[in-house]
Parts: C-alpha cells; structure tokens; sequence
C-alpha cells in the first residue's frame, strides 16, 4: 500500500511530555511554529486514525516510523521533497558584535540564510557594557542557538571578526581569560549541530548583522 492513504505508525512526544505510538496517515511537512510549539520548526501534518482528526505533529518529537504493513519501502507520500528538507537544514550564519568604548554598550546582530541567500530569519539583542571581541562572541553564540531551535542540522558562519573566526578554527589561542566562558560556550553549542564551519568575511558582505548591531545601540544610547 502506496500513496497520501498510507498509514504509518510513529512513536512521538507530545507538548505535555507524554509517549506514545499513534497510527497516521500523513499530508505534508511544512516549517513554522504552532499554539503548542513556539520557535519555528518543521511539522508533519498528518490524520490521527484513532482520534480521525488531523493534527501537526512536530519531527523534532518523532522517535521512530513503522510501516503497518511491514513494506520493504516507505513511501510517505508528502508534499516536500527529500532534497528540499535536506536543503533547508543547511544554512549561512551572519553574525556580528559590537562595543562603543571598548569596553562600553555593546550589541549584537545575526541573519540567517538558506543557500540561495533567502533571509530565513534575523534579530539584534542589546547585551549591556562588554568588549568589541565578547560581543562578537555573543553574537556568534545567539546566532546558533537560534539555528538549533530552528533545528538545523548544519551551519555555515560567515564573521568579519578574524580574531574569533580563528579561534574558532583553532588557528589562534584564546589568550583572553574574559572570553574563556563564552568561547568554552560556542564550541561545546557547534557540538550539538552535524557541522559547523567559520569562515572570515570583510565587512562589506557583513552588511545586515553590522548594520542591525548599529541600529540597536542607537535605540539604546538615544
């Protein structure tokens, strides 16, 4: 048995913490956020059998799909293409920090691309009074523990800061005992991710997470 009637077994979590197998029969997968769900991320909406009403179901939740029939193939018959959702979980980071004072207000700026340069989401954040390389590092962390809510699997970062894209890289030591917590932080947060890589940009093609990092110290100094 084939096709959108397909009925599948999955063994998923639900909002309130709870497990158990539901039969299905799955429609399609799309990416956003639900009353449930906060954060944007990918669902599978599919028929609950038991309850004969269609529901969304969050991937992140799904342990395991067993097929009723026991069929050598799987077929899901969903509306987005395997190539399309293995797209999408690769993406370019853009992020930047920065300090008026050197230590002084400082702010930090990010966007997030797919890989034909869609802008897929962006954000800034005022972090107080720190230096220009802990706001960098700032900046570089909330960047990717906003790509690990969106549950992407791999992660290309793009910084003009070539002190931290180095460190990063292992080229450079982290001298700077101040920035030992937050660096200690990233690595141990680019574990969580299948690849992350750092790549040094000049500021010119850094132009949105500078600008964004401007914008919110205006709003804030004014």
């Amino acid at each position: 048995m084939t096709g959108k009637n397909k009925k599948i077994v999955i063994n998923y979590t639900n909002w309130k913490g709870a497990t158990n197998d539901r039969v299905i029969i799955p429609v399609k997968v799309w990416f956003g956020e639900t009353q449930w769900h906060t954060g944007q991320q990918w669902f599978l909406t599919a028929t609950d059998v038991t309850k004969n009403e269609e529901r969304e179901f969050a991937l992140k939740n799904i342990h395991k799909f067993n097929d009723v029939d026991n069929d050598s193939q799987l077929n899901l018959g969903l509306e987005v293409s395997v190539a399309t959702n293995n797209k999408t979980n690769v993406v370019k980071l853009f992020t930047d920090g920065g300090s008026r004072g050197n230590p002084g207000p400082s702010a930090i700026g990010y966007g997030i691309y797919d890989l034909e340069d869609n802008l897929l989401h962006k954000d800034s954040k005022y972090l107080g009074i720190t230096t220009n390389n802990q706001a960098e590092y700032q900046g570089l962390k909330v960047g990717l523990e906003k790509c690990r809510s969106l549950n992407i699997q791999e992660v290309q970062v793009h910084m003009d800061s070539l002190l931290v894209v180095n460190q990063m890289k292992g080229v450079y030591k982290v001298k700077n005992r101040d920035l030992w917590p937050v660096y200690e932080s990233v690595k141990t947060l680019a574990l969580e991710f299948r690849k992350v890589t750092f790549t040094h940009v000049p500021r010119e093609l850094n132009k949105l997470a500078d600008s964004m990092v401007n914008e919110c110290l205006d709003s804030q100094i004014e």
